[in-house]
């Protein structure tokens, strides 16, 4: 059985997928929230939200994840990062994920991977579960119901939680895998219910595609001001550091929380929706977010809540810290109908520096720019993981390296040469400690760095008078009205001031210590830019 609107000329038996009891084909919201409830996949919330939870996995598996080995790809991925898998392994696991779903039903959604028409990838991710469909259908861009008639989908996902792989037939490493095949334009999921695996697998497709068309690829967060999307702004980070909070500025256009990319014209959002994490969300902090977890339709990902009611408790990570809300960008009310924006006027990386080291804003030169961008620094702090006593330095390339299916420095020059061509002005911002490291100091104040960033944002700032800094070299603003100057300067706000040189010292080493495996992939100027004792 086949229902829903598709093109039938492109039907997944066409792709192979033969003996299914039922193709569900691009369902409506309110159809996939029934075929949820009815197979016990989740239940129904308050205001009409859908309740899940993922089972044992509560995140991404980026070791079960692969690319295939094949000669048109040999030479342009990054494989100390990717991790290969022959190609008869992946001719074997799609011929037994297939064997699998023969009297099974399979749900499909086809949808575009970005906003911008000329750059835009039509995915199809076909899912067994219902609410996979609905999670994947709020995530990517939405075609209308005519074009669905005529589309042609360039790669398809299948995502087969019940399906478990063999490592010793497959070549992966566990019953759970994502193996992605770039001559065969097709991704297998398996053995994880984990929904985040669909979103970022249309990511990594992107991250390779389009740096091959000029376009940089980025794991960031974009916004403009509002009646002017030229003004636009992007903000990398990885988890923890802000990306989704900064970005969500009520006086400024939301174009998207996650994933972009940079053309010669402006940057565009891939996604069409979000994939906020709850944990400790408040209608005071983030009104806009909060209340997208009483919609209808928002899925809500490993929260515990009370069974009578369905009220949801935001602090109890017992199932995860990782809870999330899936919801359409529409259901936040200052978002770009578009997803697009022009060109970054600034360029804001986000670190959460538990050391207390940085300052909470910096000015960066393209060079140093390009440095802090291959080094994606943000830090862990004691009691986040067993075994972490004291702050420890995450690096992890691009601000985002389980997606980057390229070498690093790729995103690096695209990212400098964009910069260069449009002019955009780089800022380092730390929202992490002040006043000493995790346990001593204390978080930088939200109400600074939001000041700081407004003055970064609407030009005010560079107008400042600025200080180099002594250890990493970029441009401090000496003073800046309505932020409490000490802040600016880290030294001051240490009580121990040789503790502090030395806490520095140590950093830099750190930063010097990492970027030595990109030492012989950049120029001169980047690696003038690295951090060291100025004199």
């Amino acid at each position: 059985m086949e229902r829903g609107v598709f093109n039938p000329a492109r039907s997944l038996e066409t792709q192979g997928v033969k003996g299914l009891k039922a193709a569900h084909y691009n369902l409506l919201e309110p159809a996939l929230m029934q075929e949820a409830v009815q197979r016990g996949e989740g239940e129904i919330g308050q205001g009409g939200a859908l309740l899940v939870s993922t089972g044992k996995h509560t995140g991404r598996s980026p070791q079960d994840k692969f690319v295939v080995r094949e000669a048109s790809v040999e030479d342009t991925v990054w494989w100390e990062n990717n991790r290969p898998m022959d190609p008869a392994g992946f001719e074997a696991l799609k011929a037994d994920m297939f064997a699998h779903l023969e009297g099974r039903e399979l749900f499909v959604q086809d949808l575009f991977g970005g906003a911008d028409p000329e750059h835009r990838l039509n995915v199809r991710v076909a899912t067994e579960l219902a609410w996979h469909n609905l999670f994947i259908r709020h995530l990517l861009r939405r075609p209308a119901q005519a074009e669905l008639e005529t589309f042609d989908p360039e790669f398809t996902i299948i995502n087969v939680p019940s399906f478990k792989a063999d490592p010793a037939k497959h070549g992966c490493r566990s019953e759970t895998v994502i193996a992605i095949s770039f001559e065969q334009k097709m991704i297998l999921i398996g053995g994880t219910s984990y929904a985040g695996e669909n979103k970022k697998s249309v990511f990594t497709l992107l991250n390779y595609i389009l740096p091959g068309k000029g376009v940089m690829a980025m794991h960031c967060s974009a916004n403009h001001a509002i009646g002017d999307p030229e003004d636009a702004a992007v903000f990398f980070g990885l988890s923890g550091t802000g990306k989704t909070t900064l970005s969500a500025d009520p006086s400024r256009i939301l174009i998207g929380d996650d994933e972009h990319g940079w053309t010669d014209t402006g940057i565009f959002n891939f996604e069409g929706g979000c994939y906020a994490k709850t944990i400790d969300l408040s209608a005071e902090a983030e009104p806009e977010i909060f209340a997208t977890t009483a919609m209808f339709s928002t899925v809500i990902e490993n929260m515990v809540y009370d069974p009578y009611t369905k009220a949801l408790d935001f602090h109890d990570d017992s199932l995860t810290p990782n809870m999330r809300a899936a919801y359409p960008l529409d259901y936040i009310s200052n978002a770009s109908e578009t997803g697009l924006g022009g060109a970054p006027k600034n360029v804001v990386m986000l670190t959460c520096d538990a050391f207390g080291v940085l300052p909470p804003i910096a000015r960066l030169t393209p060079a140093q720019a390009m440095y802090h961008f291959l080094s994606g620094f943000t830090s862990k702090v004691a009691g986040t993981e067993k075994g972490v006593t004291e702050p420890q330095p995450t690096f992890s390339t691009c601000f985002g390296a389980p997606f980057m299916p390229r070498r690093p420095e790729v995103y690096g020059a695209l990212l400098r040469d964009k910069i260069a061509q449009f002019g955009a002005t780089c800022w380092l911002v730390n929202t992490g400690w002040t006043g000493g490291a995790h346990g001593t100091g204390k978080r930088m104040p939200i109400k600074a760095t939001r000041a700081l960033l407004t003055g970064a944002l609407d030009g005010s700032l560079n107008g400042a008078e600025f200080r180099k800094d002594p250890y990493f070299g970029f441009e401090v603003p000496v003073a800046v009205h309505g932020v409490d100057g000490a802040l600016l300067n880290p030294r001051d706000t240490w009580a121990d001031k040789a503790a502090y040189d030395a806490q520095a010292e140590k950093l830099v080493k750190m930063f010097a210590d990492n970027f030595a495996q990109y030492d012989p992939f950049v120029g001169d100027e980047v690696r003038a830019a690295a951090p060291g004792k100025v004199a």
